[in-house]
């Protein structure tokens, strides 16, 4: 999922680059919700994988 996220933002990066604003402002905020979903699931892994 982080890998996602970082090939959203590229491509957020990009389009503002290029000016594409509507296509930048729509790659952020997916990668934004991919970005928190991943770090839920990582926190609720890391609490999982420390109880016996």
């Amino acid at each position: 999922m982080l890998r996602w996220t970082v090939i959203f933002l590229i491509i957020a990066i990009v389009a503002a680059i290029f000016g594409f604003t509507g296509i930048a402002a729509g790659a952020t905020q997916i990668a934004r919700v991919l970005f928190f979903i991943f770090l839920v699931l990582f926190i609720i892994s890391l609490i999982r994988g420390r109880t016996p």
